[in-house]
Protein backbone atom coordinates (compact mmCIF):
# COMPACT_ATOMS: atom_id res chain seq x y z
CA UNK A 1 0.00 0.00 0.00
CA UNK A 2 0.93 3.41 -0.66
CA UNK A 3 2.61 5.23 2.32
CA UNK A 4 0.76 8.66 1.52
CA UNK A 5 -2.59 6.48 1.82
CA UNK A 6 -1.40 5.01 4.96
CA UNK A 7 -0.53 8.09 6.76
CA UNK A 8 -4.16 9.57 5.65
CA UNK A 9 -5.76 6.89 6.92
CA UNK A 10 -3.73 6.42 10.43
CA UNK A 11 -4.95 10.36 10.48
CA UNK A 12 -8.74 9.31 9.72
CA UNK A 13 -8.15 6.79 12.66
CA UNK A 14 -6.71 9.06 15.46
CA UNK A 15 -9.38 12.19 14.00
CA UNK A 16 -11.83 9.13 14.72
CA UNK A 17 -10.19 7.96 18.25
CA UNK A 18 -10.39 11.25 19.29
CA UNK A 19 -14.32 12.40 18.91
CA UNK A 20 -15.39 8.43 20.58
CA UNK A 21 -13.06 10.09 23.34
CA UNK A 22 -15.35 14.13 22.94
CA UNK A 23 -18.70 11.92 22.44
CA UNK A 24 -20.87 11.20 25.18
CA UNK A 25 -23.09 9.64 22.92
CA UNK A 26 -21.61 7.93 19.18
CA UNK A 27 -24.64 6.52 17.42
CA UNK A 28 -24.86 4.29 14.32
CA UNK A 29 -27.67 4.91 11.60
CA UNK A 30 -27.86 3.08 8.35
CA UNK A 31 -29.04 5.93 6.10
CA UNK A 32 -28.94 3.86 2.63
CA UNK A 33 -31.66 5.19 0.37
CA UNK A 34 -31.80 8.65 2.15
CA UNK A 35 -31.55 11.47 -0.78
CA UNK A 36 -28.63 14.11 -0.54
CA UNK A 37 -31.65 16.67 0.33
CA UNK A 38 -32.50 14.61 3.79
CA UNK A 39 -29.19 13.90 5.02
CA UNK A 40 -28.86 17.81 4.99
CA UNK A 41 -31.84 18.33 6.55
CA UNK A 42 -30.71 15.89 9.28
CA UNK A 43 -27.51 17.65 9.39
CA UNK A 44 -28.75 21.02 9.66
CA UNK A 45 -31.63 19.29 12.72
CA UNK A 46 -27.97 17.99 14.47
CA UNK A 47 -26.82 21.49 14.48
CA UNK A 48 -28.45 22.27 17.11
CA UNK A 49 -27.68 19.83 19.17
CA UNK A 50 -24.03 20.35 19.31
CA UNK A 51 -23.88 16.51 17.00
CA UNK A 52 -22.41 15.88 14.37
CA UNK A 53 -22.79 13.57 11.72
CA UNK A 54 -20.18 11.52 9.35
CA UNK A 55 -19.99 9.18 6.62
CA UNK A 56 -16.33 6.76 7.37
CA UNK A 57 -15.30 3.37 6.41
CA UNK A 58 -16.38 0.71 8.80
CA UNK A 59 -12.90 -0.69 9.08
CA UNK A 60 -11.38 2.16 9.85
CA UNK A 61 -14.34 3.16 12.78
CA UNK A 62 -13.57 -0.52 13.67
CA UNK A 63 -9.92 0.06 14.33
CA UNK A 64 -10.26 3.29 16.26
CA UNK A 65 -12.99 1.52 17.98
CA UNK A 66 -10.85 -1.22 18.67
CA UNK A 67 -7.87 0.58 20.06
CA UNK A 68 -10.24 1.81 22.47
CA UNK A 69 -11.39 -1.59 23.88
CA UNK A 70 -15.32 -1.04 22.55
CA UNK A 71 -15.68 -4.58 20.64
CA UNK A 72 -19.15 -5.02 20.83
CA UNK A 73 -19.95 -2.37 18.36
CA UNK A 74 -17.93 -4.24 15.94
CA UNK A 75 -21.02 -6.48 15.11
CA UNK A 76 -23.37 -3.33 13.99
CA UNK A 77 -20.17 -1.86 11.75
CA UNK A 78 -21.49 -3.33 8.10
CA UNK A 79 -23.45 -1.66 5.39
CA UNK A 80 -23.90 1.72 4.70
CA UNK A 81 -23.26 3.28 7.76
CA UNK A 82 -23.36 7.05 9.19
CA UNK A 83 -21.87 8.07 12.72
CA UNK A 84 -23.67 11.08 14.91
CA UNK A 85 -21.03 12.04 17.73
CA UNK A 86 -22.88 14.32 20.25
CA UNK A 87 -21.64 15.28 23.27
CA UNK A 88 -25.18 15.58 25.36
CA UNK A 89 -26.48 12.07 25.61
CA UNK A 90 -30.34 12.63 25.10
CA UNK A 91 -30.24 15.21 22.08
CA UNK A 92 -29.26 12.66 19.49
CA UNK A 93 -31.18 10.62 20.06
CA UNK A 94 -34.46 12.89 20.32
CA UNK A 95 -33.26 14.14 17.03
CA UNK A 96 -32.68 10.85 15.29
CA UNK A 97 -35.88 9.09 16.37
CA UNK A 98 -37.80 11.85 15.38
CA UNK A 99 -36.36 11.97 12.06
CA UNK A 100 -36.58 7.89 11.58
CA UNK A 101 -40.46 8.52 12.29
CA UNK A 102 -40.57 11.13 9.40
CA UNK A 103 -38.49 8.91 6.99
CA UNK A 104 -38.24 4.96 7.21
CA UNK A 105 -34.87 4.87 5.28
CA UNK A 106 -32.90 5.67 8.42
CA UNK A 107 -32.41 2.87 10.36
CA UNK A 108 -30.91 3.44 13.96
CA UNK A 109 -28.79 0.35 14.50
CA UNK A 110 -26.77 1.12 17.77
CA UNK A 111 -25.13 3.57 20.15
CA UNK A 112 -21.73 4.00 22.05
CA UNK A 113 -23.20 5.67 25.07
CA UNK A 114 -20.77 6.83 27.95
CA UNK A 115 -18.52 3.70 27.52
CA UNK A 116 -21.14 1.45 27.14
CA UNK A 117 -22.87 -0.20 23.85
CA UNK A 118 -26.35 0.00 23.49
CA UNK A 119 -28.83 -1.42 20.97
CA UNK A 120 -31.58 0.53 18.73
CA UNK A 121 -33.91 0.00 21.15
CA UNK A 122 -31.70 1.13 23.87
CA UNK A 123 -31.16 4.38 22.08
CA UNK A 124 -34.94 5.08 21.32
CA UNK A 125 -34.94 4.76 24.78
CA UNK A 126 -33.02 7.54 25.69
CA UNK A 127 -34.77 9.69 23.13
CA UNK A 128 -37.96 9.80 25.76
CA UNK A 129 -35.34 10.82 28.86
CA UNK A 130 -36.19 14.58 29.20
CA UNK A 131 -33.41 17.03 28.78
CA UNK A 132 -30.76 18.77 30.69
CA UNK A 133 -33.46 22.16 30.82
CA UNK A 134 -36.27 19.79 31.53
CA UNK A 135 -34.33 17.76 34.21
CA UNK A 136 -33.77 20.77 35.63
CA UNK A 137 -37.22 22.82 35.79
CA UNK A 138 -38.31 19.44 37.38
CA UNK A 139 -35.43 19.43 40.04
CA UNK A 140 -35.99 23.15 41.16
CA UNK A 141 -40.17 21.69 40.72
CA UNK A 142 -39.14 19.54 43.60
CA UNK A 143 -36.91 21.83 45.44
CA UNK A 144 -40.30 24.40 45.26
CA UNK A 145 -42.67 22.10 46.58
CA UNK A 146 -42.54 21.75 50.38
CA UNK A 147 -42.78 25.49 50.55
CA UNK A 148 -45.89 26.09 47.50
CA UNK A 149 -47.69 23.78 50.57
CA UNK A 150 -46.83 25.73 53.29
CA UNK A 151 -47.77 29.02 51.92
CA UNK A 152 -51.00 27.37 50.97
CA UNK A 153 -51.33 26.14 54.09
CA UNK A 154 -50.39 29.90 55.90
CA UNK A 155 -52.86 31.36 53.76
CA UNK A 156 -55.67 28.76 54.48
CA UNK A 157 -55.18 29.36 58.15
CA UNK A 158 -55.28 33.24 57.43
CA UNK A 159 -58.41 32.84 55.33
CA UNK A 160 -60.23 30.68 57.75
CA UNK A 161 -59.63 33.32 61.01
CA UNK A 162 -61.44 36.31 58.81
Amino acid sequence: MNPEIRKSKAEIINGLTEKFNESNAVIIVEYRGLSVAKISELRKSLKGTESTFGVYKNTLVQKANDSLGHQELDQYLCGSNAYIFSKDVTAAPKVLTKFAKKNKELVIKAGLVEGKVVDANGVKELANIPGREGLISMFLSCLQAPIRSFACTVKAVADSKN
